[in-house]
């Protein structure tokens, strides 16, 4: 069994540029981090685009969904930005195909110490292997589905939505 990654860019694969003085993207950090955890789960990196979510346009995500469309593996892990998250989950879960899609990312870059990214590309890799198809985000060491989760931005967290009892 191969798990598809599908590399969007994000908070995740962000590095410190000391010339510019902000955060930019260079390479993905998913093959040192992957090879750092000693996975042995046998993956398929794609590169789909680097870019923060806050500039994810809606052929962004119609070129992801196209990546999990004529995806060979139907375990899928996409790497993206928080911000909007949720929006590309909800793009992707509509499309209702026979894959387990989870997504992922970090509140804090993998190469800035006390970064989530190891953490959740751990949960996620897990995830991916045990939960039916489906679109789900794994993100704080918990999975949400794709219709039920929302980012509290206060907390800096994912939650599921309140039920209105």
């Amino acid at each position: 069994m191969k798990i598809r990654i599908i590399i969007t860019g994000g908070t995740f694969d962000k590095h410190y540029d000391e010339i510019q003085g902000e955060l930019t993207f260079r390479d993905s950090n998913l093959p040192q981090i992957l090879k750092t955890v000693r996975c042995t789960v046998p993956v398929e990196m794609e590169m789909n685009r680097m870019v923060d979510s806050m500039h994810m346009s809606e052929e962004d995500r119609k070129q992801i969904l196209a990546s999990c469309t004529n995806s060979e593996e139907d375990k899928i892990i996409v790497t993206h930005g928080t911000d909007t998250m949720t929006t590309t989950a909800r793009r992707l879960g509509k499309a209702k195909l026979a894959k387990t899609i989870v997504l992922t990312g970090a509140m804090v870059p993998y190469a800035i110490k006390g970064s989530d990214a190891v953490f959740n590309l751990g949960c996620s890799l897990m995830a991916v292997q045990t939960l039916p198809h489906g679109v789900y985000i794994v993100m704080n060491g918990k999975f949400f589905n794709w219709d039920d989760v929302k980012k509290n931005r206060d907390l800096g967290v994912f939650e599921q939505y309140e039920s209105a009892q």
